[in-house]
């Protein structure tokens, strides 16, 4: 069956997380991504363990299936003619090195693209290709310096990151669509083009509100814990065994939260009718709604808002979430090999050309054999 991008190669010179999620999706999405690792040790994350598989770790497999390995020393005038070639072939090239490195070797953007007009050279990079390009590119520093650590936490407490490399997973998501974007621009114009990235761009792109609120009004945001900065409730309240998570987006949302707690003054009461009311008596709408929650479980009071539209819920870990999926039909896992651990589904279904082969992630150097063979050839085409 046909898939999004079959026919398309990706040359995949990145490693670590932004460029490899990048580049797995466009593997999910049917392109052929030949993943060039270094030798002796490869991608980073092999090695970021623990949880470790069969094959290295569950950090490097997240953002590595259906891809083909090949290793190659780009201190090795070969290797290097033979990535050059590589790169001389592909659709897509992804790239996350050091500010010059790559244009050293001949794989610059000018230089490949001198001889692939059509290429779409994506380029990721922490801070940009100006005046920050020297600097280090990690999640959790662009975490700090961009500012959601800043909003991130308890209001007294520590600042704190997000529970995961959100940065480099934001980051990556927009590099796919940057080069999905300029894979379609070719398909009228005929040319390729270049793509940059950066993590602190895509940072303070996904801060949304928050960067709204601060560019419009002068103040800065800070740590608010679970709640929000502009409704109210969404937050988490305290139950008799525990925290359930309300989200009201709307006052005919809270109209329904207040008659299932048995309180349906509270949505005619003028501090709590409307939701830019309720946001400035947040604390007297939390007591209030808190004094009747606590007479009953988390899970009572989830199935009874539920049932009646409001959204509500117990915080669960990522089994429940896992779980919840399952039951809710979306199949989010899927099975690789024998060899491998199940891996999260694709998260975009397609009517057409569904996403129907998931590949284990490649040992290190496990295509050299096949790639090589047919880079030499390619080279051999060309000094004919």
């Amino acid at each position: 069956m046909t898939m999004p991008l079959d026919g398309v190669v990706v040359a995949d010179f990145s490693r670590v997380l932004a460029g490899p999620l990048a580049t797995a999706t466009l593997a999910d999405l049917g392109a052929t991504v030949i993943k060039v690792e270094r030798p002796g040790a490869g991608d980073e994350t092999r090695s970021w363990g623990p949880p470790w598989t069969t094959n290295s770790s569950t950090y490097f497999e997240c953002a590595n299936r259906s891809k083909q390995s090949v290793v190659l020393d780009l201190e090795d005038a070969h290797d290097v003619r033979l990535a050059q070639t590589l790169a001389r072939r592909a659709d897509v090239l992804v790239e996350n090195f050091k500010d010059g490195a790559l244009a050293r070797r001949g794989l610059g953007y000018d230089t490949v693209r001198a001889s692939n007009p059509r290429v779409i050279y994506c380029s990721i990079t922490g801070f940009g290709s100006h005046a920050g390009a020297s600097l280090a590119g990690y999640d959790f520093l662009v975490q700090a310096l961009g500012g959601l650590m800043s909003i991130t936490g308890e209001p007294d407490g520590e600042p704190m990151k997000a529970g995961v490399a959100l940065v480099d997973v934001l980051t990556a998501k927009d590099a796919t669509i940057g080069i999905l974007a300029a894979l379609a621009a070719r398909s009228q114009s005929g040319e390729g083009q270049r793509v940059e990235v950066n993590l602190l761009s895509s940072l303070l792109g996904a801060l949304a509100n928050q960067a709204s609120a601060y560019l419009a009004t002068g103040e800065v945001p800070r740590r608010l814990g679970n709640r929000h900065p502009s409704i109210a409730p969404y937050e988490t309240l305290a139950c008799q065994d525990g925290r359930l998570a309300v989200a009201c987006g709307n006052d005919r949302q809270f109209r329904r939260l207040s008659s299932v707690l048995g309180a349906a003054d509270l949505a005619d009461d003028p501090r709590f009718a409307t939701n830019s009311a309720r946001v400035r008596h947040r604390s007297a709408l939390i007591e209030a709604l808190e004094s009747r929650l606590v007479t009953d479980t988390v899970d009572a009071w989830s199935a009874q808002l539920t049932a009646e539209g409001v959204p509500a819920g117990k915080v669960g870990d990522i089994a429940d979430g896992i779980a919840l999926a399952t039951a809710l039909g979306l199949e989010p896992v899927v099975s690789m090999d024998s060899s491998a651990p199940p891996q999260v589904r694709h998260p975009v279904t397609f009517s057409a050309t569904p996403v129907t082969t998931y590949l284990p992630p490649p040992h290190l150097g496990e295509h050299d054999g096949p790639v090589r063979r047919w880079l030499t050839d390619l080279i051999e085409e060309t000094d004919r």
